[in-house]
């Protein structure tokens, strides 16, 4: 721990928290940088810290500032980031030891924010979606760093599934691979982010927070490495029609591969695209099922700690 002390800063509540044995949740900043225009990138990011504490756990929004490792951010750089929004550097694994040595900033995809929780201690983390394998993948080989970090790194990612973007029939085969274990709460169906229903199938169901802490647990005291990912459906009430939101993904996939969009611009471009087609009807319903799954997140934090 001591060299990374050197890189990695953890905000004092959280640092307590870790200490005393307290629940942690980490939150990825992608969402505030890339997820949505500013002021309510800023609002959200807020909210689902507010919604974290509200469940008795400690919010720890995760970035590189200035070539630092954050482990918890003040409301100011939150909003720094808000501001700069698509300026700030999407920062996956590969591209933090560059930012780290230019001293520059970096948004925390799921990958990396798993990263620098590992680092700080955090074994909890809530975010939207996670990356996976794209369509076409077994051509273009565009596979999200987020299911290789799922297989390495031990944190629990509580998660609305995989972005409907993707294939998701493929993102499982590989988290399979990878050794993940994949987990539906209250649902035995993996959702689809916008969607409760998929068509696939996880691999266990568990019903409550206090059976997810108790199998996680069992995973860090087996010694098995990687992490965990609990998939929570979207709430009934903000879910969308599953026909309309997958043609509204194909067209923007179309456009996509129209314009040559590739690697990590995929995502951005296709999540907005669908904004866009949905007259917002996406953006509404990927802040609720943010909020949802902070709550789950906390709640499982809690019962580690018990």
């Amino acid at each position: 721990m001591e060299q990374l002390n050197k890189y990695l800063d953890v905000a004092p509540e959280v640092q307590e928290a870790l200490a005393a044995g307290k629940p942690v949740v980490a939150l990825e900043s992608t969402i505030i940088s890339h997820g949505m225009p500013y002021p309510q990138n800023v609002e959200t990011a807020l909210a689902v810290e507010k919604i974290v504490r509200d469940n008795g756990a400690v919010p720890a929004t995760i970035a590189i500032l200035g070539g630092r490792l954050k482990a918890g951010i003040s409301v100011e750089e939150i909003d720094y980031l808000g501001k700069k929004g698509l300026d700030v550097i999407k920062a996956s694994r590969r591209d933090v030891p560059v930012l780290v040595a230019k001293k520059e900033d970096g948004a925390a995809t799921v990958a990396t924010t798993m990263l620098i929780a590992a680092m700080a201690g955090i074994k909890v983390f809530a975010t939207g979606g996670i990356g996976g394998v794209h369509r076409g993948a077994e051509t273009t080989m565009d596979i999200s760093a987020d299911l290789d970090e799922l297989g390495m790194t031990p944190v629990l990612v509580v998660c609305a599934g995989a972005k409907a973007i993707l294939d998701l029939g493929l993102t499982l085969e590989y988290l399979e691979t990878r050794g993940v274990p994949v987990i539906g709460y209250q649902t035995e169906e993996l959702p689809a982010f916008y969607t409760r229903k998929s068509g696939f199938k996880v691999d266990y169901r568990l019903d409550t927070p206090a059976e997810i802490a108790a199998a996680w647990s069992t995973k860090l005291e087996l010694g098995l490495k990687g992490g965990m990912l609990v998939t929570n459906p979207i709430p009934e009430e903000y879910s969308m029609d599953c026909e309309y939101i997958n043609k509204c993904i194909d067209d923007a996939i179309a456009e996509s591969k129209e314009k040559g969009i590739k690697g990590k611009e995929t995502t951005p471009f296709l999540l907005a695209k669908v904004t866009e087609i949905t007259g917002g009807d996406s953006l509404d319903a990927n802040i609720q099922l943010v909020f949802n799954n902070a709550k789950l997140a906390a709640q499982i934090a809690g019962e580690m700690c018990k």
